[in-house]
């Protein structure tokens, strides 16, 4: 019996491999086809429809890398095929791997009107289903030639084919053979029925009942194949296998709500231009599909990606609208992009939500209850709170199964945020966002879902994705074989809206995860390509300071708000937070775009900056002070601008004893020893030293960085073990108010200023580093005289609390994780902070000293830069600068206040010298605002969010100046009033709120 079962499913596999799939298409005829190329980037369809073509017959090469080229493609159906399906089969040159990574086109009619996407998995074209012969046949393919970055065969190795400027030009591709061919429908079926049916049975346990009615069942099928005229015996061999087709599921069996999917990286292994066209693509296949297949249901996310085809591709657009209000094409996720979620700001992390469910409102009138972010590598602590204020109450991922070390104990539960917010929250059990609807992923569905007992369905995301390419006809097959079939999971075509009301409402009360999703993977992309992280975090800063003093400026003089600018910013800015942008996890086009265009929009701002501030300046020589920062500091109020003295300028510094040198300002004395290293930081007020004993701050320390795989996601623990000291010096001398420390070390060259200012307890340290390494890790350390067991990193709209020990294997994965402007870590009565401009990446640790003191130090290291190969094989190599700031003696509040001020710095205009009151102000420092704003509707009304950064209660009191606050409307994040909630309290024309901790509030406050 066990010789028969491995027989069977030999012959099986041979059988459809030699036999039964090549007569699918038994007929065939070879079209003619010509090419154009273009030389350079893509043409509009217009110009690719009207070019010049040469004839190319199959087995040439074609396509540069990047390239595009225009296929025309014409033939005629015999006339002999009268009565059949007919349909073409379009090869480019597709190679085994799968879509998204290779050669793609998009077939149009000469009219231009787009038919459908070719990848490998999906390259025929119907012609009919009845044709009457004679049908003449024209259709014109723009065909990408992207190039196969592991071509190799050996993944993650270097290579110059990330950017067209260093990929040459020899051809990437050969072209296919380009057919007409008959569709034998039967055959096709036939095929599907023995997949479905071989891949349960490989599912199922080897000596079950249910395994050998499958088996005898294909045998005998098998047996009814006339292996010389598969086409005229496929019929019988398919009434062979009906019975163990019909036998249904048993009522216990897990249910499957399969959506159609194409999870398309906005950028990754191709440049923002190329996911446009491939949108396109993905976008017309699945509209085909949709209109082909009556059960089948498909979803795509990210709104800017809907934007790309309606702007480049409108004739897309429209059948994806048409689709959209069927109810076929299901726009999910509310989302501008799928963005990572834990370096993005806190404005930027709700404005994500705010212009992608704007989109789908205005366009679709539709709005998501779910975030969609199946690829993000990890979850941030603050985003059930914006989820929830951006109208929406549920989160799917995938990206969770990918933990290294631990396996998340849920797939259905609620997630609670910092501020005491839940979202239900699903994890697919099927591992992942491309499912096929193979058995063996069907199967892993059902056995790997934790909540079996409780609750009994989950959610497949059904489709090729990454590159795109979407749900194919056989996966389509395969579902309905498996809607309900004995041994197997059932599956159901179902809109994500309708998986969550079922999964819901079988499971009220599932269990809790409270705090961050942390992935244990790709910890590295807090770091990769620290120009675009320094990108981002300056353009987010530069947002909240334009929008402040446009508002401020239309309130008071009446300047024009930019509303289209700031839109247009604000929504390039959410397209770089993309989840391999800003990780860093790129093609160096894409990286080379990106900084290219943060300068582009820093000047921007720059200008909308500069042209508010003017405004309310006037005309005048003094020198006024603006200041942007949520705190007030320097006397300067926040969000203001005044003309009083500021004292200014660093401490000087005075030579050391034994080398080095001294900054003391009375309220910090700072002593830098001969190597340039921090050996003092002493809080005079406190009588207390902050860096431990025998260590030294401002240590750089460099570590081999060779992770295992994924070389720009990934940093692995042992990169740990091997490191060195950079503790020699090239230079150390004052410079002006600062010391000057340079060093240099393999090909890089290190120079920084330390400074105390006169008037703050604060060590600034500025870094620029002209990195020439490859595959090194650069850490910058402060090692503390602080025992603490906990430590706080600021993430959005508050902070979160990690252990600095590892006590479990959940403590020990987080040797890398993620902060904002901050790390504060304290003793009762006296803490530390961190401060940063540009860095996220960082890690502490913890030790007890031995001897007479047996205190216990505690390490704050912030990530500076690597040097990964791939997918850019120069990742990170020139100069970059960094700020830092060592703050003792801080409290919570200091960190926040200070996290803002080494971001935001002040700005000196000249003017009529009349001081700039605040627009808005609020009397409790730990209520912050994040937030001063038009509102986006254009009635004039301001904006103002606010959120409690200490993670305490707050009693706060908001109040306009120049206008009465009052009549305030708590809204949500789209400025929307909150429904069955009462008005704020009000007082003496300002507005009282009591907050809870990191509670986050949006208040409009009419003008008019």
């Amino acid at each position: 019996m066990h010789d028969d079962r491995n027989l069977v499913e030999a012959r099986l596999a041979r059988v459809l491999k030699e036999r039964i799939r090549p007569a699918v298409h038994p007929l065939t005829t070879p079209l003619s086809v010509e090419i154009w190329s273009t030389p350079g980037e893509p043409v509009p369809v217009a110009e690719g429809l009207a070019a010049p073509t040469r004839p190319i017959t199959p087995g040439t090469p074609w396509g540069t890398p990047w390239g595009t080229s225009w296929f025309k493609v014409t033939g005629t159906v015999p006339a002999e095929w009268a009565g059949r399906t007919v349909e073409a089969v379009l090869d480019l040159g597709f190679t085994p791997r799968t879509p998204g990574f290779q050669c793609e086109g998009l077939v149009h009619l000469p009219d231009g009107t787009p038919v459908k996407g070719l990848h490998p998995r999906n390259s025929h074209v119907r012609v009919g289903s009845r044709v009457a012969g004679g049908e003449q046949v024209h259709w014109r393919i723009e065909a990408a030639s992207n190039p196969d970055l592991d071509a190799s065969g050996v993944p993650f190795q270097p290579t110059p084919m990330g950017d067209r400027t260093t990929a040459g030009d020899a051809p990437q591709y050969v072209l296919g053979e380009m057919r007409l061919a008959v569709f034998d429908e039967t055959v096709w079926n036939l095929v599907m029925d023995l997949e479905v049916l071989g891949e349960l049975m490989a599912e199922l346990p080897v000596d079950g009942a249910r395994r050998f009615e499958i088996l005898r069942a294909v045998g005998r099928a098998l047996d009814a194949v006339d292996l010389q005229d598969v086409n005229g015996t496929a019929a019988e061999a398919r009434s062979r296998l009906a019975e163990v087709l019909a036998a249904p599921a048993v009522p216990s069996a897990h249910r499957i709500s399969a959506v159609g999917h194409a999870h398309i990286d906005s950028a990754w292994l191709w440049p923002l231009r190329e996911t446009v066209r491939k949108v396109a693509r993905t976008a017309s296949n699945m509209t085909a599909l949709l209109a082909e297949e009556p059960e089948f249901v498909f979803t795509m996310s990210q709104a800017q990606q809907f934007a790309w085809i309606k702007e480049h591709r409108p004739e897309v657009y429209a059948k994806v609208k048409k689709a959209v209000a069927d109810g076929r094409f299901v726009p999910a996720g509310g989302m501008w992009v799928e963005s990572d979620t834990n370096m993005p700001g806190s404005e930027a992390m709700a404005r994500q939500f705010v212009h992608g469910k704007r989109f789908f409102l205005e366009e679709f009138g539709i709005e998501n209850d779910e975030a969609w972010l199946p690829d993000t590598f990890g979850f941030a602590a603050g985003l059930p709170q914006i989820i929830r204020a951006a109208g929406s109450t549920r989160l799917l991922t995938q990206k969770i199964s990918w933990s290294r070390t631990n396996s998340f104990p849920h797939h259905t539960f609620q997630w609670e945020g910092i501020d005491g917010t839940r979202i239900f929250t699903h994890f697919p059990p099927v591992d992942s966002y491309n499912c096929e609807m193979a058995g063996r992923q069907i199967a892993h569905a059902a056995a790997n879902f934790k909540e079996k007992g409780v609750a009994t369905r989950s959610l497949a995301p059904t489709g090729y994705g990454d590159g795109g390419g979407g749900t194919t006809r056989e996966m389509v097959a395969k579902a309905a074989r498996l809607r309900s079939l004995e041994g197997s999971a059932t599956v159901e075509w179902e809109a994500p809206a309708d998986f969550f009301a079922k999964a819901e409402a079988e499971y009220p009360d599932p269990p809790v995860w409270v705090g961050e999703l942390y992935l244990e993977l790709h910890r590295a992309t807090l770091t990769s390509q620290a120009q675009t992280k320094r990108g981002n975090r300056r353009s987010e800063h530069l947002l909240r300071e334009a929008e402040l003093w446009a508002a401020t400026a239309a309130v008071r003089t009446g300047f024009p708000y930019p509303y289209e600018e700031l839109d247009r910013i604000w929504k390039t800015v959410l397209l770089h937070q993309f989840h391999d942008i800003l990780p860093g996890s790129s093609i160096a086009w894409v990286h080379r775009e990106a900084r290219e265009t943060y300068v582009r929009l820093a000047g921007e701002l720059e200008d909308v900056i500069g042209a508010a501030q003017r405004a309310l300046a006037g005309e005048g020589t003094r020198e006024l002070v603006f200041n942007s920062a949520p705190h007030a500091r320097r006397g300067v109020p926040a969000g203001s601008a005044s003309a009083q003295a500021v004292q200014g300028g660093t401490a000087a510094p005075v030579p050391r004893e034994g080398g080095g040198y001294v900054l003391d300002n009375h309220l910090l004395r700072v002593e830098i020893d001969g190597r340039g290293l921090v050996v003092s930081v002493y809080d005079r007020a406190a009588d207390r030293e902050a860096i431990a004993p025998g260590q030294a701050a401002n240590l750089l320390q460099l570590h081999p960085d060779f992770p295992n795989q994924w070389d720009a996601w990934d940093v692995d623990a042992f990169y740990r073990n091997v490191g060195s000291d950079l503790t020699e010096v090239t230079a150390l001398e004052a410079e002006g108010g600062a010391v000057r420390v340079e060093r240099a070390f393999g090909g890089s060259r290190v120079t920084q200023l330390l400074s105390v200012p006169a008037d703050a307890k604060r060590l600034d340290i500025d870094t620029e580093v002209d990195w020439h390494e490859t595959e090194r890790f650069l850490k910058l350390a402060f090692p503390l005289d602080v025992k603490a067991d906990r430590y706080a990193s600021e993430t959005q709209f508050g902070h979160v609390h990690r252990p600095t020990h590892q006590n479990t294997s959940w403590e020990w994965a987080k040797f890398e994780a993620c902060n904002h402007r901050f790390v504060h870590l304290d003793e009762p009565g006296w803490g530390v902070a961190v401060v940063n401009d540009a860095t996220y990446g960082h890690d502490v640790t913890r030790a007890v000293r031995t001897g007479t003191d047996a205190g216990t130090t505690t390490t704050v290291r912030a990530s500076l830069l690597r040097a990964p190969r791939y997918p850019d094989p120069e990742t990170d190599q020139g100069v970059h600068r960094f700020h830092h700031a060592l703050v003792p003696g801080a409290t919570i509040g200091d960190a926040v206040r200070e996290g803002y001020r080494a971001n935001l710095p002040e700005r000196r205009v000249t003017g009529a010298g009349a001081a700039v009151p605040p627009l808005v102000t609020v009397d409790d420092e730990a209520v912050v605002v994040s937030a001063v704003k038009l509102a986006d509707d254009r009635s004039g009304d301001l904006v103002v969010r606010l959120y409690e950064a200490h993670g305490g209660r707050a009693r706060a009191t908001v109040r306009g100046s120049g206008f009465a606050a009052d009549r305030a409307v708590l809204t949500d994040l789209l400025e929307r009033p909150l429904p069955d909630t009462e008005p704020p309290a009000t007082a003496d024309g300002a507005v009282v709120l009591a907050l809870r901790p990191f509670q986050l509030v949006t208040l409009r406050l009419p003008r008019a």
